[in-house]
């Protein structure tokens, strides 16, 4: 048997290994018109910022190793021009020697990748300071063109991974560094109410942010010596990198028939099988579909196209494995935040046709003690069945296991309520008693039961029709003279209960402390003295005032 595989980055060669691994008996080649093979893609802003020593560090294998370790045949620099795939034959360039050959397949894998949307005033210009990270090659240019040019000004374009990593390794660095963002806010498929701390780190950082900009006309011969922004404002900076995402490299595989899915790359079954019988495709040319949803979703990752991979060398070999779906399951460094996302966002979920309970648990990593610094953690539930959807964390540490277990549970298929029982570790260094995601199952669980939550953005919306509600702040007189949500009556804690005598129980009542667990107390004693509709307002006064200050904003 005879497997040709065209790619050899992350999902090609995983492909390659585990049917190896499954057999001898199979002929293995792989086809990549690269230099490079297999190598650690989301690594190059680290090695272009200098925190990885060596782009050598990020190609740890090449074609010898293959070869040696698992009898596999991989050509670089060999682009695959045609398929014919009623005789199976693919045609071959050597793009060294120029030579072309035939070679003949039993089984073929499409491991062509993804390829850097170029925005339209940028195709088929040459640029010699415009780069898109592609590759450890452009990623050499770019750290060559930074040590030999010494540039001092920067323009990123796009806010989405590549983009913030970019733009924080090019800061780091002691450029001056502006981000245009063609959506209102940098992560764009992250809510917008936790994005926006993602642009607080940007002006603490001194990154200028500039939303809904894109660049409309470019000027420049052989560098760019000025851009013009959709907003009208030019563009005068020493080096500028295109994030704009990515598209899947579709062309050689549709040549012969393959049947794209509806988001644009290849639709395969369970087996990364295309339409045609024994073409298979994985990696950031597949598509992949919702664990929650079920429904196709492209979602380029690394991880992904190496499970893809796996999966698709088994299959073919006989084996039981089987794609079973992502969560899109995401994580970032941008200076001191880390931010991740997993599962189904709030406007995903609603979009989907949920009805969702949505939690901002305000919690540190491990105790104050400890040095533990808060994470912001925004869950959904849905209301019927009580599952998580959804989980966005921000914060300084501890994101990144929280994000991991949240991810494993929503897999599962868990409920709010079962959240609270996991055997979590703990031991100060590490965590509190209570666990945030303990502790985020527990609030869930009791706004879907008896104790509903108020976002912000829903407060905000009763306040502009002058909703008769009565809003009561029950943290310390300090803090409400200090700031205090409009319209809102100070009663503490300690006071409510001989207080609350005094208020309309018939009227709809809002709660709030300065982060949420003092106005879940608050709201379970004003459900106890018969108060018909009480919420507590979700992340506290705290994070009222940044979504009310980011709304003031937008009508400004």
């Amino acid at each position: 048997m005879k497997i040709i595989i065209i790619g050899s980055v992350a999902s090609g060669t995983s492909v390659a290994t585990k049917t190896r691994r499954n057999t001898e008996r199979a002929e293995i080649t792989l086809y990549d018109k690269d230099t490079d093979i297999s190598y650690a893609v989301c690594g190059i802003p680290y090695a272009i910022g200098g925190e990885v020593g060596d782009f050598d560090e990020l190609t740890p294998r090449d074609a010898q190793w293959f070869k040696a370790r698992h009898n596999v045949d991989v050509h670089t620099s060999h682009d695959v021009l045609s398929i014919n795939h009623a005789a199976k034959k693919v045609l071959v360039k050597n793009l060294l020697t120029g030579e072309t050959f035939e070679d003949k397949y039993d089984l073929l894998v499409f491991a062509t990748g993804a390829s850097y949307q170029t925005p339209e005033v940028f195709q088929n210009q040459a640029f010699d300071n415009v780069f898109q990270v592609r590759n450890i090659h452009s990623g050499k240019i770019i750290k060559s063109f930074i040590d030999e040019h010494q540039p001092k000004t920067a323009v990123v374009v796009g806010a989405g991974y590549i983009g913030l990593e970019m733009a924080e390794q090019l800061k780091t660095q002691g450029l001056d560094v502006i981000v245009l963002q063609r959506s209102k806010h940098p992560m764009p498929h992250f809510d917008w109410d936790m994005s926006i701390r993602i642009e607080e780190e940007m002006r603490k950082q001194g990154i200028q942010f500039r939303a809904e900009e894109t660049i409309v006309e470019v000027n420049g011969r052989t560098r760019l010596e000025s851009a013009v922004t959709s907003q009208g404002n030019v563009l005068e900076a020493d080096l500028y990198i295109l994030a704009t995402g990515v598209v899947p490299n579709t062309s050689l595989a549709t040549s012969i028939g393959v049947t794209l899915g509806e988001t644009g790359a290849i639709a395969t079954d369970t087996s990364l099988q295309t339409n045609l019988e024994g073409v298979y495709a994985v990696g950031d040319v597949a598509e992949s579909f919702h664990v929650i949803t079920g429904k196709p979703i492209y979602r380029p990752m690394a991880t992904t196209a190496n499970k893809m991979g796996r999966i698709a060398g088994d299959a073919m070999t006989g084996g039981a494995l089987r794609f079973q779906g992502i969560l899109g399951t995401g994580i970032l460094r941008f200076f001191d935040l880390t931010i991740a996302q997993t599962g189904l966002t709030e406007k995903e979920a609603l979009a989907e046709g949920y009805e969702v309970a949505v939690l901002f648990n305000i919690k540190p990593d491990k105790p104050t003690y400890m040095a533990g610094k808060d994470m912001v953690i925004k869950a959904v539930a849905d209301k019927q069945t009580h599952r998580i959807l959804g989980v966005q964390i921000i914060g300084p540490q501890g994101v990144d296991k929280r994000i991991d277990i949240f991810a494993s549970t929503i897999t599962l298929g868990v409920k709010a309520e079962d959240l609270f029982h996991m055997d979590l570790a703990y031991a100060p260094p590490f965590s509190t008693t209570k666990d945030a995601v303990a502790y985020t199952g527990m609030a869930l669980t009791n706004a879907l039961n008896t104790a509903p939550l108020m976002t912000p953005q829903t407060l905000l919306a009763l306040q502009d029709k002058h909703t008769e509600m009565t809003i009561i702040d029950a943290r310390t007189a300090e803090s409400y003279a200090e700031a205090h949500i409009p319209g809102a009556i100070h009663i503490p804690l300690s006071a409510l209960r001989d207080q609350s005598v005094n208020l309309d129980k018939d009227k709809l009542t809002i709660v709030y402390c300065y982060k949420g667990v003092a106005g879940n107390a608050a709201q379970n004693i004003l459900r106890h003295e018969g108060f018909k509709t009480v919420y507590n307002l979700t992340g506290g006064n705290d994070h009222y005032q940044e979504i009310a200050q980011q709304v003031k904003e937008k009508l400004e």
